[in-house]
C-alpha cells in the first residue's frame, strides 16, 4: 500500500504561492548574506554576540600570517572600556608634563639673540664656551649648512652684545664683521603662535565638515577625539624631554595631525563599507562590523605607520642620538611621537568612540536584538532536538501581506521583539510540525473539515479519501 505524497500537484497550488516563493527567495538571499558574514567574523578570529563556541579560527598561524591576512582578531570595540582608561591614563599624565614641566621655548617664542659665523664642528664647543664667558646665556649651538655655527642666546645688551661678537671671532679665528649677530623680538614668536592656532582652527573645522558629509556626524567626533589624543600625547612627550621650542616644532604638529586624520578615514571607509545596508538584514551587529573594519584594515596601517616612521626615526636617533646633529631635532621628535600616536588613536580610539556613540541609536538597538535572536533562534534548531517542548516564537505578523512584503522571515525569541511582541503568534512546534499520518478528510456531508493550524489549505473536491483525483 502506498502512502499519500503530501505535497499537492501543480493545479492544486493555492494562489498565494508565487508570492511565497519569493518570500522563501528572499530568505535565502538574506540567509546567504548574513553566512558569509559570520564566515569573515569567523576568518578574522573575532567574537560574536550570543554565540558561544564561535569567533576563533580553528588553527592559530603565526602573528604575521595572521596580520597580512587581516586575522588578528583584535576585539577592539568589544574591549573599548579597557581602551579608555588606560589611554586616559596617559593622556592625564600628559597633561601634568606639560602643565608643571612646562615648555622650553626658544628665541624665536621668547626673545633673544642669535649669531652666525664661519666655522666647523671641531669648533663648536669652543665657540660656544668663548661666549658664555663672554656673558651669554647659550640656548643652543649647531652647524648649519655644513660650514656656519650658529648659536642662540638669551637676551643681550649692546655692550654684551658687542663682547660675545669679540670673544667668538677670536675663538674661531676670523674678524669681528664676519660674525653675523641678530636679535629676536618675543612678538615675531607671538605671531607665529597665533598663525598656527588659527591654521589649527580653520584645519578642524574643514576635517568635520568633510566626515560629517562625506561618512556621518558622529565619525567627525570620532576623528577629532583621536586629533585631541594626538596633540595632548605629543605636547607632553615634548614637554618631558625638553627640547627647544622652534618654529619647525610648530610645523610638525600640522604634519602629525594630517597623518592621523589620513589614517583614520582609511578605517572609517570600511566601517562605512561594512555598515551600508546593515539594517535590512540581522547579520551583524554594528559594532561587529566595525570591528571586523579594524582587523581588514589593521595591516595597512602598521605598513603606513612603520614606512613613515622609520626614516623619521633614523632623522632622532642616529642623526641626534649618535652623531650629534641636532639641526632637526625638534622636527624629528614631533614627528615620531605624533605618528605613532596616530597609528595608534586610529586603530584603537576612532571607531570605539564611534561605535559606543552609534549603539545608542534606537536603529542600532533594534538591529543588535534581531542578530542576537537570529542566533539564538539557530542555536536552538541546531542543539534542541525536533520534539523539545517550548514555545517557539515566529515572526508571522497579523496580515500576509505585511510579512510578504518584508521579504525575510525570522524565528526570535519573544523576549528580544521589544514593543512588537503583541504583534507576534506564539505557537507550540506540535502546532506548526506537519502530521504525514494524518489529511484533510471530507465530512459525509461534502464539506471538508477545519484545516489544522499551520497545514496548506486544500481546494475542495479535488482529491478523494484515497488520494485519487475525482474524474
Amino acid at each position: 500500500m502506498t502512502g499519500r505524497d503530501p505535497r499537492p500537484d501543480a493545479d492544486e497550488l493555492p494562489v498565494g504561492t508565487d508570492a511565497d516563493e519569493a518570500v522563501a527567495a528572499d530568505t535565502a538571499t538574506a540567509d546567504a548574506a548574513a553566512a558569509a558574514d559570520e564566515t569573515a567574523l569567523d576568518q578574522a578570529g573575532l567574537p560574536r554576540e550570543g554565540a558561544a563556541g564561535t569567533g576563533r579560527p580553528p588553527h592559530r598561524a603565526s602573528l604575521a600570517h595572521r596580520l597580512y591576512n587581516g586575522e588578528a582578531g583584535l576585539d577592539v570595540v568589544g574591549r573599548s572600556r579597557l581602551i579608555y582608561r588606560i589611554t586616559a591614563v596617559v593622556v592625564l599624565l600628559c597633561i601634568a608634563a606639560a602643565v608643571f614641566r612646562g615648555f622650553n621655548f626658544g628665541i624665536d617664542f621668547a626673545g633673544g639673540n642669535s649669531f652666525r659665523l664661519p666655522g666647523s664642528t671641531e669648533q663648536l664647543a669652543e665657540v660656544q664656551e668663548a661666549a658664555e664667558e663672554a656673558g651669554a646665556d647659550v640656548a643652543s649651538a649647531q652647524v648649519v649648512g655644513g660650514n656656519t655655527l650658529l648659536l642662540r642666546t638669551g637676551a643681550l645688551d649692546n655692550d654684551t652684545e658687542r663682547a660675545v661678537v669679540d670673544a667668538l671671532a677670536s675663538a674661531a679665528g676670523v674678524q669681528p664683521d664676519q660674525v653675523s649677530p641678530e636679535a629676536v623680538s618675543a612678538e615675531w614668536g607671538q605671531d607665529i603662535t597665533n598663525q598656527a592656532l588659527i591654521a589649527l582652527a580653520v584645519f578642524l573645522v574643514a576635517v568635520i565638515a568633510f566626515l560629517a558629509l562625506r561618512f556621518q556626524p558622529k565619525m567627525a567626533v570620532g576623528a577629532i577625539a583621536a586629533l585631541v589624543h594626538d596633540i595632548v600625547i605629543t605636547a607632553g612627550v615634548y614637554a618631558v624631554v625638553g627640547f627647544e621650542v622652534s618654529p619647525s616644532t610648530v610645523i610638525g604638529f600640522l604634519t602629525i595631525l594630517g597623518f592621523s586624520l589620513y589614517d583614520t578615514v582609511v578605517v572609517f571607509d570600511k566601517v562605512d563599507e561594512n555598515t551600508r545596508d546593515l539594517d535590512k538584514s540581522p547579520r551583524m551587529t554594528w559594532g561587529e562590523a566595525a570591528n571586523l573594519a579594524v582587523n581588514q584594515t589593521l595591516m595597512r596601517s602598521i605598513n603606513t605607520s612603520v614606512i613613515a616612521l622609520l626614516p623619521v626615526a633614523g632623522l632622532l636617533f642616529v642623526g641626534a642620538g649618535l652623531l650629534g646633529v641636532g639641526t632637526l631635532k625638534d622636527l624629528a621628535l614631533v614627528l615620531f611621537v605624533g605618528l605613532a600616536a596616530g597609528a595608534y588613536s586610529s586603530i584603537f580610539l576612532a571607531t570605539p568612540i564611534v561605535a559606543d556613540l552609534k549603539e545608542r541609536e534606537p536603529e542600532v538597538q533594534a538591529l543588535r536584538r534581531r542578530v542576537l535572536a537570529r542566533r539564538s533562534s539557530q542555536a536552538r534548531q541546531g542543539a534542541a532536538p525536533a520534539t523539545a517542548a517550548g514555545p517557539v516564537a515566529s515572526a508571522r505578523r497579523a496580515g500576509g501581506a505585511a510579512r510578504r512584503a518584508s521579504g525575510v522571515a525570522l524565528a526570535e525569541r519573544e523576549e528580544d521583539l521589544g514593543p512588537a511582541r503583541a504583534d507576534v503568534v506564539v505557537e507550540s512546534p506540535e502546532s506548526v510540525r506537519p502530521d504525514p499520518g494524518r489529511t484533510a478528510q471530507p465530512s459525509r456531508s461534502g464539506a471538508t473539515a477545519a484545516p489544522r493550524p499551520g497545514a496548506r489549505p486544500q481546494q475542495p473536491g479535488t482529491r478523494r479519501a484515497g488520494g485519487r483525483k475525482r474524474r
